[in-house]
């Protein structure tokens, strides 16, 4: 048992961890905020591109979201648990960090080993959605319609992508391939946008991925800080015998 002038010493020490601690776990806190407006900006922003690709893919905006409450949750139980200076809360809340860590370090590999997938995968569901396309709109043709109009650009790597098609047959193009608003293409190219649309959303999708990976590693890394504070606090608490005055 700890002599009362070594709890004296050491109570300063413990007492700073815990307010480093706490200004981590608001900072932490505010990550989750940030993860979970990043999953529903890109659920809102980038529907459209997610449902062009497989279904798996379409769970991301959800895994962020998911991932962002679950810190929001877990911020919270660790400032009450600093506050409280309870060891085993204190543990618990790391082994959280812990175990969050490394599903987000799984998940980043993942996503680093399978992103040339996500473009073939892409380009062939484009390629399906242009062959069954349909002016009265299905998910896909609305995704297509969406891309064409917001991006001006018509078919996967040019205009001529639509001449095989079944609608292009039948009726012409798509009045998203416009390069003017209310025209009426119909097979007349000089009306529809030259450029395809496949190199211009991969060019999005590989910016905007790039800041939801930048966010992602970020916190990832700053979790780290927060496994040692919380470590390092549980085992000063329960060596010391500290109590709180």
């Amino acid at each position: 048992m700890a002599s009362p002038s070594r709890r004296l010493q050491t109570k300063p020490v413990i007492t700073c961890f815990k307010s480093v601690l706490l200004i981590y776990t608001f900072i932490f806190w505010i990550t989750g905020v940030i993860l979970l407006a990043v999953g529903i900006w890109g659920k809102v922003s980038l529907e459209n591109y997610f449902s062009l690709l497989n279904e798996k893919a379409t769970n991301v905006p959800f895994v962020l979201i998911g991932t962002g409450t679950v810190i929001i949750l877990l911020g919270t139980f660790g400032c009450f648990a600093t506050c409280r200076a309870s060891a085993w809360m204190l543990k618990l809340y790391a082994m959280f960090l812990t175990l969050i860590f490394l599903v987000e370090l799984v998940a980043a590999i993942v996503g680093f080993v399978f992103r040339h997938e996500i473009k073939n995968s892409f380009k062939t569901n484009y390629e399906k959605a242009l062959k069954q396309y349909n002016s009265t709109g299905d998910y896909r043709s609305e995704a297509v319609d969406k891309i064409q109009s917001t991006l001006h650009c018509c078919g996967v790597t040019n205009y001529n992508d639509w001449k095989d098609t079944k609608y292009y047959i039948e009726i012409g193009f798509p009045k998203s391939c416009c390069k003017l608003e209310d025209c009426s293409p119909q097979k007349d190219a000089d009306k529809v946008n030259n450029e395809g649309c496949f190199i211009k959303v991969m060019t999005i999708i590989e910016s905007e991925m790039g800041v939801v990976a930048g966010i992602s590693f970020g916190v990832a890394c700053f979790q780290l800080v927060g496994i040692f504070l919380a470590y390092y606090l549980s085992r000063a608490i329960t060596n010391n015998q500290y109590e709180i005055v």
